[in-house]
């Protein structure tokens, strides 16, 4: 097909690795240019997960270039609702729009039942999987309200935006709280002609999933667990026979929601899960 959003520009948080670099790739595979933001260092005090670097933004840059497309690339962290402005503003004033935002940034932190969950951890998962969210809408969709041609907004919420996992549950509240947020924004920005929806993935072959923490989470009966052991405890979670699924398959999730091909759709939670919402 080709072209899906040419010609348009899309904001993307998160955007230095996994998700969100796929993202900010696919959607300018199909003709947009993008505003590319990564805190590209630590986020959750207490994380286990390598975090990404400024060398990860600048390959996402790299590859977004190599597909003929611009690109504004810049540090910052999605907590920090003046920093993701300045971000936006000379982003849109470089490449002359704003139409698409992808709220994505996102963490997963803890492994503790809530009861045992720090406060620490808690606060960070709010902060940034939460609150980061609503702040990365809220710096950017001024640009799109302007414009005056309306626009897509796609959070990233998760499965577990929409049923509980046990040991993960400061995870879940922000997520569930993304759904929130989406539909309350899609109420609210409607009459502008500005759609939001919501990916929820199940698990993605990312560094945020593909760790040991994860591992030791999914296969508490090994001592060191490995990604073969993981795929095996992951598959239960799942109709088709997959442990997880590939950024790229989110990917088209968001592509699809940020075209004229979904233009009347509006509100919805988007399953990208394997058929993990039927268990």
């Amino acid at each position: 097909m080709g072209g899906r959003v040419d010609g348009k520009v899309a904001f993307v948080t998160g955007a230095a690795r996994g998700q969100g670099r796929s993202h900010a790739v696919r959607l300018a595979e199909e003709g947009a240019d993008i505003i590319a933001v990564d805190i590209c260092g630590p986020v959750a005090t207490e994380s286990q997960i390598e975090p990404s670097t400024p060398d990860d933004l600048a390959e996402t840059a790299d590859l977004v270039k190599k597909l003929d497309r611009r690109i504004v690339a810049v540090e910052a962290d999605v907590r920090d609702h003046d920093a993701l402005k300045a971000v936006v503003d000379s982003g849109v004033e470089q490449l002359g729009r704003l139409d698409i935002i992808v709220a994505n940034a996102g963490i997963g932190n803890g492994g503790q039942t809530l009861d045992k969950t720090s406060e620490v951890d808690w606060q960070d998962m709010i902060d940034v999987n939460l609150a980061g969210v609503w702040k990365s809408v809220k710096a950017a969709v001024p640009h799109i309200l302007s414009g005056g041609r309306g626009g897509s907004i796609i959070l990233t919420s998760s499965v577990g935006g929409l049923k509980p996992y046990a040991h993960t549950g400061h995870y879940i509240a922000a997520k569930h709280g993304v759904i929130g947020l989406m539909r309350t924004f899609a109420v609210e920005l409607g009459q502008h002609s500005i759609r939001v929806n919501a990916v929820c993935p199940t698990n993605v072959n990312t560094p945020l999933f593909m760790n040991e923490g994860t591992m030791k989470l999914f296969r508490p009966d090994l001592e060191n667990p490995g990604v073969d052991d993981l795929a095996v405890a992951a598959q239960f979670m799942h109709v088709l026979p997959v442990g997880w699924v590939e950024p790229v398959d989110v990917s088209n999730a968001v592509l699809f929601l940020a075209s004229d091909e979904a233009r009347y759709i509006t509100g919805l939670p988007v399953t990208v899960d394997a058929g993990s919402m039927l268990k």
